[in-house]
């Protein structure tokens, strides 16, 4: 595998995880991805609410939680408060509701500054894995396993890749930012 195809690969996982990162940031509208980071304390161990309940949004400020076994219904509720979202779970016999409060200014900005640090660790990610790889360019060519011509290839693909990514990162950060912003 060549050196650009491995640099691909790998910016393409940091790019995914960023994805995963902004599913989690929380906007003016009910989202199944904001319950993703809660832990829920059942049968002896800790489960995440995906894995024990359907999530569901019936309307834009509202979630349903439908466990696969009604009596954890309690327990994911309790979860759910432990978490720190500010989202207050209603249990209603086998069901859970969430209405998502809408959003002040002051709290869009907070979660915008979220965002756009996990943008920045995203693109420092991808520029170490440029250094990294253009590093192994050059032992390669030191090394005599490839020519001056072959490194400069790569390295010239290497930094194509790490401009695409970089930009990708800002386009869907600018598009989160503004579904957030959105009152």
């Amino acid at each position: 595998m060549s050196i650009t195809a491995e640099t691909k690969t790998k910016m393409q996982a940091a790019l995914e995880h960023f994805k995963t990162e902004l599913k989690n940031l929380r906007t003016n509208r009910a989202n199944p991805g904001m319950l993703d980071g809660v832990s829920v304390d059942v049968y002896g161990s800790q489960m995440r609410i995906k894995e024990l309940a359907n999530v569901t949004v019936p309307e834009p400020r509202q979630l349903l939680i439908t466990p696969f076994d009604p009596q954890t219904a309690g327990a994911i509720g309790k979860g759910i408060e432990k978490a720190n979202l500010n989202l207050q779970p209603m249990v209603e016999g086998a069901i859970i509701r969430i209405n998502v409060p809408p959003m002040d200014e002051s709290m869009r900005k907070q979660i915008v500054k979220q965002g756009k640090q996990k943008a920045e660790d995203s693109k420092i990610a991808i520029r170490d894995i440029r250094r990294k790889n253009n590093e192994l360019a050059r032992k390669q060519k030191a090394d005599g396993l490839i020519t001056e011509d072959v490194m400069k290839k790569e390295e010239k693909g290497i930094q194509d890749l790490t401009d695409k990514f970089c930009k990708e990162i800002d386009d869907l950060f600018t598009a989160k930012e503004k579904e957030i912003m959105t009152v």
